[in-house]
């Protein structure tokens, strides 16, 4: 029991308390994106996003205490269960799983959606950080093949599901952990390199047409502004509305009568934009780059290899995230469908970074193997 004071005097309340700041402004986000309805069929109880969100939130926190009693290297020996299971849901889903919004990643349990692809994230940095910390090799072609073809199969299963924006975080958190790892940079630029000649082959034989559109609409959104650009011609419109104070809360009118669609979902930065103007989405960011700032520090302090892995690769999953959703929503970046952390809509994104913000507490938590 005495340990256990120690270890909890060792927790990371920065990171706590900035995680917990972006939850409750998500949640008053969501109210305000909501509550007016978000289309035809929308339910009738004003709150009834909200109390989605905030049963995830009520169980992943409950998942990070779960995980603080516990020594995080607990993953590292259930690596295998850990990658079969992963690998396991994401084929399952292709065969009996809920297509939403063209793309078909979800299993529905009565009224409850789950997304397995958004679990797979944190489950892909466990079991690469289990690989990266035994390999010796990552330093060599070879090497750095098998960390890729480690993280390639995930990644191809959610790629089929139509999800091509979780698909490339895949990709961007496995770059940041065998950089980490110790991988050279001539062979990463290498990898780099392949990847651009083999992207044309796959943007016009593996995407579908609407992706394609997606990709091409935020060079010139106006080229369709009905169609495809629609969406970044909206986000950019609120967001540049919402000017230096914005309009402030509840008073949005792109988001408030549904003129921005997916406004509590991908595109909830454009609310904050609108409603909160420059200022709040600067605040949002600040918390953001504390959220990062902390997990790096974990990375740092980490007493292992596997724990610095792993908190690199939340970061890197968190930063991709953040960079990839806001450049959309001002026009910078393709859409492609990535959630803004802890902000956006949706349980199965809540729930695991709430469970991957867990095992960065527990990396810094544990950072010592005895506490004076």
């Amino acid at each position: 029991m005495l340990l256990e004071k120690r270890l909890l005097r060792n927790l990371d309340y920065a990171l706590i308390l900035a995680v917990l700041a972006l939850c409750l402004v998500g949640f008053v986000i969501v109210f305000s994106a909501t509550r007016g309805g978000i289309g035809s069929g929308s339910p009738q109880d004003p709150l009834y996003f909200v109390k989605k969100q905030v049963a995830a939130f009520a169980l992943g926190v409950l998942l990070c205490a779960v995980i603080l009693t516990t020594d995080y290297r607990l993953a590292q020996r259930a690596h295998r269960v850990l990658y079969l299971g992963n690998v396991g849901m994401l084929a399952l889903v292709l065969a009996m799983g809920h297509r939403i919004s063209g793309a078909q990643s979800w299993f529905r349990i009565g009224p409850v959606a789950l997304q397995p692809s958004e679990l797979a994230k944190v489950a892909l940095i466990l079991t690469l950080a289990n690989h990266l910390s035994e390999a010796r090799d990552i330093a060599t072609p070879r090497g750095l093949a098998f960390a890729f073809l480690h993280a390639a199969v995930p990644a191809a299963l959610v790629l089929l599901q139509n999800d091509l924006g979780t698909a490339l975080v895949f990709c961007g958190i496995t770059f940041a952990m065998v950089y980490v790892a110790g991988a050279r940079g001539k062979d990463l630029l290498a990898v780099v390199g392949a990847g651009a000649v083999a992207s044309p082959l796959v943007f016009f034989f593996l995407l579908k047409g609407y992706q394609r559109a997606r990709l091409l609409a935020f060079l010139n959104p106006y080229k369709d502004p009905t169609g495809t650009g629609y969406n970044v011609i909206q986000s950019t419109i609120a967001i540049g509305s919402g000017r230096f104070f914005g309009k402030g809360l509840f008073h949005g009118t792109q988001a408030q009568l549904n003129f921005l669609p997916a406004h509590h979902t991908d595109f909830i930065f454009s609310v904050i934009g609108e409603e909160l103007g420059f200022v709040g989405a600067i605040a949002v960011l600040a918390l953001y780059g504390i959220v990062l700032w902390r997990c790096l520090n974990a990375a740092a302090c980490a007493k292992d290899a596997f724990g610095q892995l792993v908190a690199t690769g939340v970061a890197a999953m968190l930063l991709f995230h953040v960079l990839v959703n806001v450049g959309m929503t001002v026009s910078l970046m393709p859409v492609t469908g990535i959630p803004l952390p802890f902000l956006s809509y949706g349980g199965s994104a809540l729930l695991a970074n709430l469970i991957a913000i867990g095992l960065v507490l527990d990396i810094h938590m544990r950072r010592q193997k005895i506490l004076f």
